[in-house]
C-alpha cells in the first residue's frame, strides 16, 4: 500500500478519479436497498405560497400576509440525513502482498470511495481505523476537512506489523461514537477471535455490512513442499506439508467452511455480509452491497 501522495497509486494521487466513481456510489446509496435509512431530522423552511382552503390556519405567514393583502403560509420540507461510518483493519493479516496486491489497499480504495460518496451525499461521515490497536477515530462529521483526513489516514497505514488484531476494540468503541442510527461498513478479513459480541451490539443499533476482504493466498498455499509458516497475527510457527494434495484439500475445506460459518453467524444477528475479493473491483463491490447483494 502507498504511503505517499508522490506513489501513483496513493489514495491522495488517484482523489480525481476516486471523486468520479464516488458519485455512482453516491446515486446507489440513495437509490438502492439502504435508501430508507435516510430519517427525517427536523424541518427546514422552504418557501411561502398562497392560503388554500382546508390548509391549517397555524401555518399562516402574517408578515407576508400583511404585505400582500391576502393570505399566505408557510411551507417545510423535512430535512433528511444519513450517518456514515467506516471501521477499518489494517492488522498484519491485512497488509500481507499477494501478486503485488494487499486486503488493506482494496479495503482503504473502498473506504476513500465510501467517504467521498458520504459527501457527495451530505451525509456525515466518521471512520475507525486499527491494527493491533485503535490508532485513527472521528465520530461523524460532515465538511471536506474531516473527508480529507479520513483519506489521508488511509493513505498511511502504520509502519511495520504489530500482532494481534483490535477489531472487537474497534467495533465497541464505534458504538460509543455514533449516536444515531448509522450506516456502518466494517472492512476487516475477521482474522481475530472475540468480535461477535461487539458487532451483535452494534447491528442492534444501526445497519451494519461486513465486507470480508480475501484474496487467492486464503484459498489455496503455494505448493513449496514442507515449510514453516508463520501467523502474523499471533507470531506462532507451524510446520506445513504445502506440496500435499491432501493438506491443500484440508486446508480449501477448513477456508470454505469458515466463510460459511461468518456468513450464517451474520445473517442470523442482522448484519449483512459481503464477500471482498482483491481481484474485484471496489466500486462493483460496493455498488453490489448498497442493492443488497452478498455476493
Amino acid at each position: 500500500m502507498a504511503k505517499s501522495a508522490e506513489n501513483k497509486d496513493s489514495l491522495l494521487a488517484k482523489a480525481n478519479y476516486l471523486r468520479l466513481v464516488a458519485k455512482d456510489l453516491a446515486d446507489s446509496i440513495k437509490s438502492g436497498s439502504f435508501a430508507s435509512l435516510y430519517k427525517g431530522q427536523g424541518m427546514e423552511f422552504a418557501g411561502v405560497r398562497e392560503y388554500i382552503r382546508g390548509d391549517d390556519v397555524r401555518a399562516i405567514d402574517w408578515n407576508v400576509t400583511a404585505r400582500m393583502s391576502h393570505p399566505y403560509v408557510k411551507q417545510f420540507e423535512e430535512t433528511r440525513e444519513l450517518q456514515v461510518f467506516i471501521i477499518l483493519d489494517a492488522s498484519a493479516s491485512m497488509q500481507i502482498v499477494h501478486h503485488k496486491e494487499t486486503k488493506y489497499a482494496k479495503a482503504a480504495e473502498a473506504g476513500a470511495i465510501l467517504t467521498l460518496a458520504a459527501e457527495l451525499n451530505a451525509c456525515p461521515v466518521g471512520a475507525v481505523l486499527f491494527d493491533g490497536q485503535i490508532y485513527y477515530s472521528t465520530k461523524p462529521r460532515l465538511n471536506k476537512t474531516q473527508t480529507m483526513q479520513i483519506i489521508t489516514e488511509l493513505d498511511r497505514p502504520p509502519e511495520g506489523p504489530v500482532q494481534g488484531s483490535a477489531l472487537a476494540n474497534a467495533i465497541t468503541g464505534a458504538g460509543k461514537l455514533l449516536h444515531s442510527h448509522s450506516l456502518v461498513c466494517v472492512f476487516s478479513d475477521f482474522r481475530a477471535a472475540g468480535w461477535e459480541k461487539a458487532i451483535t451490539s452494534l447491528a442492534q443499533k444501526n445497519q451494519v455490512i461486513a465486507f470480508r476482504m480475501k484474496s487467492e493466498a486464503d484459498k489455496k498455499l503455494p505448493s513449496i513442499g514442507s515449510s514453516i509458516f508463520k501467523d502474523v497475527e499471533s507470531g506462532e510457527e507451524v510446520e506445513l506439508p504445502s506440496s500435499s494434495a491432501e493438506f491443500q484439500k484440508k486446508f480449501k475445506q477448513y477456508n470454505q467452511d469458515h466463510e460459511t460459518k461468518w456468513k450464517s453467524f451474520c445473517i442470523s444477528h442482522g448484519i449483512q455480509p459481503v464477500i471482498f475479493e482483491t481481484s474485484k473491483d471496489p466500486l462493483s463491490v460496493l455498488d453490489s452491497a448498497f442493492h443488497g447483494g452478498t455476493r
